[in-house]
């Protein structure tokens, strides 16, 4: 069986497991490591490995063909996106008619982003720019881009730019729902049986947890340089209980982000059923 997901340390934990041949009647399986906005392109098109990690944000594209499982993605708190301005200013009607960078236009991010916008400036007349993640922090603070959105580890990283932040999304959405923030889903081919995939999977996340020694060198292979002190932060704060089971929250979570990003034109329309089928 084909699966794809990243290879950052909150997914090859997860993952170690099962594709070590760990869990007990679980298939082999053949791992491909890509890029969340790579897999979320592959599951678009219908051409993707049979099991991959995309953002919940690409989901309204592929639910034709791909079902949600309830196990072995992110959904976090604390963990939000951030605005950040050259200039001093919290206000953000202060980004009308400016260019604002962003790493890429379907994923939750950008959706915190729009929806967040669309409550607090006026009209959202701005310039979006997709720009690859390492270039929008420089780029704002050269002045070539007025506000950036970043993610992960720009949290700790954007005062060495100089950088202001301006709204942390994160915060707003917790604030504003009470909720997690949706981040990366497991999704899997229609065709195949949920039930077995859903069972393996969740043993995969518990025995990552019960024996966290043993992924160790596996996550350090992948984790592109990262100390493992870094890593095992990485862990604690995108593997929780949501990533064993979504649970009522976790779907309300999703179906709250989505709901609002169709009504916003951000997503095409769908079946908020279809989350939960």
């Amino acid at each position: 069986m084909n699966i794809a997901f990243s290879p950052c340390p909150n997914d090859t934990f997860v993952f170690h497991a099962l594709v070590h041949g760990l869990i007990p009647d679980a298939p082999e399986f053949d791992v491909t490591y890509a890029d969340i906005d790579i897999t979320n392109n592959w599951a678009a098109k219908g051409a993707g490995p049979e099991i991959l990690k995309i953002s919940y944000a690409a989901l309204p594209w592929v639910l034709d063909d791909y079902a949600l499982l309830p196990c072995g993605g992110a959904l976090g708190r604390g963990c939000g996106p951030l605005v950040l301005t050259k200039g001093e200013t919290d206000d953000p009607a202060a980004l009308t008619g400016k260019r604002i960078a962003v790493p890429s236009d379907r994923s939750t991010a950008y959706l915190l982003f729009r929806l967040w916008a669309a409550q607090l400036v006026p009209d959202g007349n701005m310039e979006i720019v997709v720009m690859p993640f390492h270039e929008i922090m420089p780029a704002v603070r050269d002045g070539s881009i007025d506000a950036g959105l970043v993610i992960h580890e720009a949290r700790f990283t954007y005062q060495n730019y100089g950088l202001n932040m301006m709204a942390d999304l994160g915060s707003w959405w917790e604030s504003d729902t009470g909720l997690p923030i949706p981040l990366g889903a497991i999704i899997a081919r229609r065709s195949l049986d949920e039930a077995s995939l859903t069972s393996w999977i969740r043993a995969s996340v518990e025995y990552a947890w019960a024996h966290p020694e043993e992924s160790a060198a596996y996550v350090m292979q992948h984790a592109q340089e990262m100390s493992p002190d870094v890593a095992k932060q990485h862990i604690a704060l995108y593997v929780n209980d949501y990533s064993a089971n979504l649970g009522e929250s976790g779907y309300a979570a999703v179906e709250a982000l989505l709901g609002r990003a169709a009504k916003e034109g951000l997503v095409p329309a769908f079946d908020l059923a279809k989350l939960r089928l």
